[in-house]
């Protein structure tokens, strides 16, 4: 009987190997020798994990794997998997910082219990000596969703004076210079006009719903956008 790892990544390849037909749960704890419910709570996590497995009830249903949705298997090395984890750890702090992480995750996950081994093995023996990022808030996952779905957000922001502002914003694009700071770049209903907002002072981005109007991305740049908090009496505008 194979370990849990090694049987993860063998389960996504049957089903890879299988679709669009299926493999039942039974047929699948029979080839890897195990319960039906140790099955079953594999394809939980690897669904969990964002493998695209699906699910059809019935006398003769079963699980299948999206290939449209997938990637064959990308065979990183050791010393690949590690180099990918340093740099999604400099991301930290920025808007990727999320999927970065569940990007890594996915990579682990397809690879081997000796890789996995050895990768980690390699990794405690890797230092980076500048201090961890603070834990970051969900806004911008948040506004990352409404950039690509092309929905209004309505912000709470908090300028460099600690002066708060409610406004409706059309999100179009996430900018930096030199990593130093991120901003929200989009047109600010409240003004009329372009405007950039740094991520660590947006307090609150919700959704409302209302489809965002396709502003072209090269009009909304730190140079065309007033920076909200800029001079004191640009803050409070």
């Amino acid at each position: 009987m194979v370990n849990r790892t090694d049987r993860l990544y063998a389960i996504v390849e049957q089903l890879r190997a299988a679709a669009p037909g299926r493999r039942s749960a039974a047929e699948l704890a029979a080839r890897y020798e195990v319960s039906v419910r140790t099955i079953e709570r594999d394809l939980d996590a690897l669904k969990q994990a964002g493998v695209p497995i699906y699910a059809d009830v019935g006398r003769h249903g079963g699980y299948t794997l999206d290939k449209a949705m997938s990637l064959p298997p990308l065979n990183f090395t050791p010393a690949e998997a590690v180099a990918v984890a340093i740099a999604v750890g400099r991301v930290d702090g920025t808007p990727f910082a999320r999927v970065a992480r569940s990007a890594v995750h996915k990579i682990v996950t397809a690879m081997s219990a000796r890789d996995v081994s050895a990768a980690q093995h390699l990794a405690r023996r890797v230092r980076l000596l500048d201090h961890p990022a603070d834990e970051r808030s969900p806004v911008p996952a948040l506004i990352q969703d409404a950039i690509s779905d092309r929905q209004v957000l309505r912000l709470t922001y908090l300028d460099r004076d600690g002066a708060r502002t409610e406004r409706d914003v059309e999100p179009v694009s996430f900018a930096t210079v030199r990593g130093k700071h991120w901003y929200l770049l989009g047109r600010c209903r409240l003004r009329g006009g372009p405007r950039a907002f740094r991520l660590d002072r947006i307090v609150e981005a919700v959704p409302t719903g209302e489809p965002s109007p396709a502003n072209s991305p090269e009009d909304f740049t730190l140079h065309t956008c007033d920076l909200v908090d800029r001079t004191p009496a640009l803050s409070r505008n």
